[in-house]
């Protein structure tokens, strides 16, 4: 049988594609995304993680014409979203938006992942401090006063949290420890469960990220009595920091930021980020953060990869000396 030049000549093009993986030009495939892409939270609805993910997921539909589903995984100190994340495939099309617990729960107990290896930095998106905020039957309005109160209620007078091994659990344990006193601990599977029972006076205190606390402090729900930052929050000036407070030392700051499986391409990250850094930009998305308590935080891959490590030593380093211990 005859083989045409033509046809040989196909037959050669493939077996060189086959040996030496030569392949079409890039500009012939087809650009990422081109399916949704499922953003997991692993706290539920109303949270600040899942309140950022829907801040930034419709901008990024707008630019890649995908559509950006968030997926609420609560539980398990976000273990649960943490680990379905890991066992995803790691092709870009699943993500994690995360906050600080994310290095603090892998030093209290023992997770089905490396906080760090099993983890592809992509970007952050935000940061801010906390605010601590009391039910109005609290009789208390300074930390001062808080402190001597809780002396008096040793054991009696507790603080919800959006879930044991949470900053919002670290906060309180080392409040604790700084200001010699006893205030129990009750766990919640995120923070609008913790919010919504603080609010009804099933507990007494919280730790809240500023973003789901202003509207209940402006409507006089809640009481805030300090932040646990540096500095006042400019959405917040009559609140002094903790350490402007009286209590010396104490100061805890979060970030948030989105995770991606550990093996996911490089170009990938690298689109991610940069897209999610045009977003974080954008007017409209700064003076939204900007007013609740929060600021746009841009970082490279890299940038963001050394946050996670070095703020992983630096938690570990404190739930030692502080002997914190997980509250089951």
């Amino acid at each position: 049988m005859k083989i045409s030049k033509d046809r040989a000549g196909r037959a050669g093009l493939v077996a060189a594609v086959a040996v030496f993986g030569f392949a079409a030009p890039v500009g012939a495939q087809p650009a990422y995304p081109v399916k949704p892409i499922r953003v997991i939270t692993p706290y539920g609805p109303g949270g600040t993680t899942d309140i950022l993910s829907r801040m930034v997921g419709p901008k990024l539909t707008e630019s890649w014409g995908q559509q950006v589903i968030v997926d609420n995984r609560p539980g398990g100190n976000t273990v649960i979203g943490s680990e379905a994340l890991v066992k995803s495939a790691p092709d870009g099309y699943t993500l994690i938006c995360i906050l600080t617990s994310h290095v603090i729960v892998p030093n209290l107990v023992s997770t089905p992942y490396d906080a760090v290896k099993d983890f592809a930095a992509v970007a952050t998106i935000a940061k801010t401090q906390l605010v601590l905020v009391t039910h109005p039957s609290v009789p208390v309005k300074t930390v001062k006063e808080l402190i001597a109160f809780a002396k008096s209620k040793s054991g009696e007078l507790n603080y919800g949290s959006g879930g044991s091994g949470t900053v919002t659990h670290l906060a309180g344990e080392y409040f604790n420890m700084l200001a010699g006193v006893k205030i129990q601990h009750i766990p919640y599977k995120g923070s609008a469960q913790a919010l919504t029972d603080l609010i009804g006076g099933q507990v007494h205190m919280y730790y809240s990220p500023p973003i789901v606390a202003l509207p209940h402090i402006k409507s006089r729900r809640l009481h805030a009595i300090a932040v646990t930052g540096d500095a006042r929050l400019d959405v917040l000036p009559q609140a002094p920091t903790i350490q402007e407070a009286g209590l010396k030392g104490f100061e805890i700051k979060i970030w948030y930021g989105m995770l991606a499986p550990a093996a996911t391409p490089r170009p990938i990250i690298d689109k991610l980020g940069a897209d999610i850094g045009k977003v974080l930009v954008m007017p409209d998305i700064r003076d939204r953060l900007v007013s609740q308590g929060m600021e746009p935080f841009v970082s490279t891959p890299d940038q963001f990869a050394a946050l996670v490590k070095a703020d992983f030593a630096k938690y570990a380093k404190i739930i030692k000396t502080a002997n914190i211990k997980l509250q089951q």
